[in-house]
């Protein structure tokens, strides 16, 4: 009978599907055949709806294949998982990293494999094992250097699926951009749960900036290194002076903001309050004049007055915000938030249609700010490319994958910038 590679579902985060990459290795490592892997997502009970959803459709597809659990959902509520029918196995988040459990789902496996492998993920302290060389395109890779969340967001399951935060040593990680650099990546972004966290555990306790810092001296030909999202609170010293000096670090934040209101705020168990917010971006902007900020917010958190919720959409002008990620509150169990007094689920649409036609009103005027500007974008396919700042641009001619190509801009359609090759 002929056997056929995993097929890989991925939800979530762009943790997740880095993490994914690593289970490709790991599973081609084992010589794994004829199963089917769906690496879930727990930030809300629709992303648990949606992965169950996928996991009878894969099954259907797949009638004779293993059909193996993972991710953050599968580490917070293994028994929702482990009743399915459709599924064979449940491995949690530290599991499904460790080479010996894939060992132990190959044909030539003669002991017995458990049904739910899913461990107490407090218990972790380490998270380096498991690092790869170039998850993403041939334009990019990410580089996890953190995993798990010692916060407790109100409305956040996360750190149970990822456990406490714990940070990879800073040399583990200029070594593989170093290899990722000799592989011809032009961009390397770092990636994590909760990225400003990144040092506390590690001797010396270093900071985020301290590592960027370490990453663009010693990998000097590195041409861009970018960060995913931060927050804004806990960004230190360093990171500062780096946003102010580098250029080789990209002018763009995507920040983990959440709310605008103080008392949603302090509701959220944020460690922020407005002003602060408010005042991260004005001196990030004052130190970097062309950064461009992303953000979470989100909208009809339980008991969110309409004061409150204006108070959130006017952050996006207060701040100066351009690339909203809006998310419309939804209970999770086993969080405080959910036991909140909760705001009817029509005005929470309503809320969220509002923060994102003030998310593409702010992206109109961005783009309208480009015009005739001469910039440099990285290739993301022979016809589309990203600018320093992310916006995206559509090229008037196609160039390889991966390349860095000056360009001009000529306008834009309401979402992304054209622009013409610069031949100058």
């Amino acid at each position: 009978m002929d056997r056929r590679a995993p097929v890989f579902s991925t939800h979530g985060c762009r943790l997740n599907a880095y993490e994914t990459e690593a289970m490709k290795e790991l599973a081609s490592a084992a010589g794994v055949e004829d199963a089917v892997v769906v690496n879930t997502c727990a930030v809300t009970a629709e992303a648990v709806r949606k992965a169950r959803q996928d996991i009878r459709r894969l099954r259907r597809a797949n009638p004779r294949a293993t059909v193996i659990v993972t991710g953050c959902a599968a580490q917070t509520e293994p028994e929702t998982f482990a009743t399915m029918p459709e599924v064979d196995i449940v491995l949690g988040n530290t599991e499904k990293m460790q080479a010996e459990r894939w060992a132990r789902l190959a044909p030539d496996f003669t002991g017995k494999t458990e049904p739910v492998q899913v461990d107490d993920i407090m218990s972790v302290r380490e998270t380096a094992g498991h690092l790869i060389d170039g998850f993403g395109t041939r334009s990019r890779a990410h580089v996890q250097i953190q995993n798990g969340c010692d916060h407790r967001c109100t409305f956040c399951i996360i750190p149970f699926g990822r456990g406490n935060s714990r940070s990879v040593p800073a040399g583990v990680v200029v070594d593989q951009i170093r290899r990722l650099r000799d592989r011809g990546y032009n961009e390397v972004v770092l990636t994590g749960v909760d990225l400003t966290s990144w040092g506390a555990d590690l001797p010396g306790e270093p900071r985020l900036g301290d590592l960027v810092l370490r990453i663009l001296r010693l990998v000097p030909d590195l041409p861009r290194l970018r960060l995913s999202s931060i927050d804004s609170i806990e960004a230190d010293p360093a990171l500062m002076d780096a946003i102010a000096g580098e250029p080789r670090l990209m002018p763009h934040l995507h920040l983990s903001l959440q709310h605008g209101d103080d008392l949603i705020l302090k509701r959220m168990k944020r460690r922020h309050l407005r002003d602060d917010a408010i005042r991260f971006c004005e001196e990030a902007r004052r130190l970097r004049p062309d950064i461009v900020f992303g953000a979470d917010i989100i909208a009809g958190f339980p008991t969110e007055t309409d004061a409150a919720f204006e108070n959130a959409l006017r952050l996006v002008e207060d701040c100066g915000l351009t690339w909203l990620h809006v998310f419309p509150y939804s209970p999770r169990n086993g969080t405080p938030a959910a036991r909140m007094p909760q705001v009817d689920g029509r005005t929470i649409r309503e809320r969220a249609a509002r923060l994102r036609d003030a998310g593409s009103h702010a992206v109109i005027r961005h783009l309208d700010a480009q015009r005739d500007r001469r910039i440099t974008i990285l290739m993301e396919s022979e016809t589309v490319g990203r600018a320093a700042d992310f916006t995206e641009i559509a090229l008037d001619r196609p160039c390889p994958e991966g390349m860095l190509v000056p360009v001009i801009v000529t306008g834009h359609d309401g979402a992304r910038l054209s622009a013409r090759a610069d031949a100058s």
